[in-house]
C-alpha cells in the first residue's frame, strides 16, 4: 500500500484537529505542529471541507475544527476526501478491472486487498489516532515483527 504526501499531511492534520477539540486551530498553527507546507495543507484542508470532514472558522479567532465528532470520522473517510477510492488499479476500482488467462484472478487479490484495507481503515478514527489508544487488533498486527519488514 502506497500513502501519497497529500494522505499523510491529511491524516497528520486531522489527528492534529482531534486533539485541539472544539478550539479553531489555523492551517499555519496546523503547519508548524506537523513540519508540512501551509499552502499545500491549506489545499488538503479545502478538499477536507468539501468532503464535510472539517469546517472553516473566519476571523481573528478563525481556523479549522472537525465537522463532526472525531470518533465519527475515520482514516478511511480522510483518505477518500483527498485521494478517492481506496485500493484502486491503475485508477479503477478493483472488481472493473478484467485480466485474462493466468493472470484473472489478480482481481480477486485486489478485492481481497481492498477489503483488509478497508477493516482497519475504516475501524481506527480520530480520536484513537489522536488518544493513542488503537483498536487491539490493529496493535496486535503493528506489534508482529514482520510487519515491519
Amino acid at each position: 500500500m502506497r500513502l501519497s504526501a497529500r494522505v499523510d499531511y491529511a491524516l497528520r492534520a486531522a489527528a492534529e484537529l482531534a486533539a485541539a477539540g472544539a478550539g479553531p486551530t489555523t492551517v499555519g498553527e496546523l503547519a508548524k505542529e506537523q513540519d508540512m507546507p501551509p499552502k499545500y495543507l491549506e489545499n488538503i484542508l479545502l478538499q477536507m471541507r468539501r468532503a464535510g470532514l472539517v469546517r472553516g472558522q473566519r476571523g481573528p479567532e478563525g481556523g479549522y475544527v472537525l465537522a463532526r465528532p472525531a470518533a465519527q470520522i475515520s482514516l478511511a473517510d480522510v483518505i477518500r476526501a483527498v485521494d478517492g477510492p481506496l485500493a484502486n488499479v491503475r485508477g479503477e476500482r478493483p472488481e472493473h478491472v478484467g485480466y485474462r488467462g493466468p493472470a484473472e484472478s489478480l482481481q480477486q487479490v485486489w478485492i481481497a486487498l481492498r477489503a483488509t484495507e478497508r477493516s482497519i481503515l475504516e475501524e481506527v478514527t480520530l480520536e484513537q489516532v489522536a488518544s493513542g489508544t488503537l483498536p487491539e487488533r490493529v496493535r496486535q498486527l503493528a506489534a508482529d515483527p514482520a510487519a515491519w519488514d
